[in-house]
């Protein structure tokens, strides 16, 4: 059994401290990986304050874990030790299930079990990756390509295949008009993958201040939505939307933006719920639609897509002691684009 350091968090209103937990010891097919880096994902502030649902304190959030293996269970084939492999947002399933099988194990029909604020098969809670190790069956790692950076690989773990799994699901591509609303964490990702699959895009954001960034990224057009004559000027437009946005908007206002059938994907999980006006959907045939992360097949295969293409989130590497801080200004829209934390540092 391992003892690994971290950063863990008492309640919803408590700063993180410095903490210790155990790691379970190697079953046959786990693996050990000493966490590099692990990106902050806005799940793990909704978490940790408990805004989605009680919470089993002390909690170590982080499912965006990027490191380097160093032990391996007696009957592991996929990595050796010193393979450079991820962890994202689920460390096991029931692996019978018909989505399982399809290698959709997101959507588990016993339930995935989440990286932290879960129950593993052995009833323990899980903890994530603010920490310094972690242990996990080795069929819920994957392989970091050697052309990503690991601390540039972290987000792509959550953000990455967050955004890459509905892009790819919903056909963006050539002749697709797609539109990202939001140029966070998650947003600044999709316009990078959409725009690498071959679609038009077009970013959404309440003002114009990321214009040039994401002009840069690869959007052909950049609105604010502040502007009602956005709305106006848009409407009928998008194949496909995908709101990153994890606040409540008018979301009927982004369906008036949606061709004839058109889809609107939500990847963000605001805290309150969206109020739907069905006429908004039904006058052109419309689809509303959510999309949850991806399996672990997909989300080997975005790593792959994003190597080839040279895609990498933009990144504010912190230490340890800034968690707190850092947790302050996602909420405050004040990071270009993702925090992540060198867990050197813990």
């Amino acid at each position: 059994m391992v003892t690994a350091k971290a950063r863990a968090v008492d309640g919803p209103d408590k700063p993180f401290r410095a903490a210790e937990i155990k790691r379970r010891d190697l079953d046959l097919h786990d693996i050990l990986i000493e966490i590099k880096y692990a990106g902050i994902c806005h799940s793990d502030i909704h978490t940790a304050h408990g805004e989605w649902g009680p919470v089993n304190y002390p909690l170590v959030p982080g499912h965006e874990i990027a490191g380097i293996v160093t032990d391996v269970g007696a009957e592991v084939t996929k990595y050796k030790v010193g393979d450079r492999v991820g962890v994202g947002c689920m460390v096991d399933s029931c692996g019978e299930c018909e989505n399982c099988r399809k290698g959709e194990e997101q959507y588990c029909l016993k339930g995935n079990v989440p990286t932290y604020a879960g129950v593993d098969k052995y009833g323990e809670p899980t903890q994530g990756g603010y920490s310094t190790h972690i242990v996990v069956t080795e069929d819920f790692a994957v392989r970091i390509p050697d052309s990503i950076e690991l601390d540039a690989a972290a987000p792509l773990l959550c953000a990455g295949i967050t955004t890459y799994s509905p892009l790819n699901h919903w056909g963006a591509g050539p002749g697709k008009k797609v539109a990202v609303v939001g140029m966070g964490g998650l947003g600044h990702i999709a316009v990078k993958i959409a725009h690498a699959m071959g679609a038009e895009v077009t970013v959404l954001s309440q003002t114009l201040s990321k214009k040039e960034d994401g002009l840069q990224f690869g959007a052909e057009n950049y609105y604010a939505t502040s502007d009602p004559e956005t709305f106006e000027k848009l409407a009928g437009t998008f194949d496909l939307i995908i709101n990153t946005v994890s606040a409540k908007i008018d979301i009927n206002a982004y369906f008036s933006l949606l061709t004839l059938d058109g889809t609107l994907v939500n990847v963000g999980a605001p805290a309150e719920p969206l109020s739907v006006n069905v006429f908004s959907l039904i006058g052109h045939r419309r689809s509303f639609a959510g999309s949850m992360i991806g399996g672990i097949r997909e989300t080997q295969e975005m790593l792959e897509f994003c190597a080839k293409h040279n895609i990498v989130p933009k990144i504010e590497v912190i230490s340890a002691d800034q968690i707190d801080e850092a947790y302050e200004r996602v909420l405050a829209s004040d990071v270009k684009y993702r925090f992540v934390i060198d867990t050197s540092t813990i």
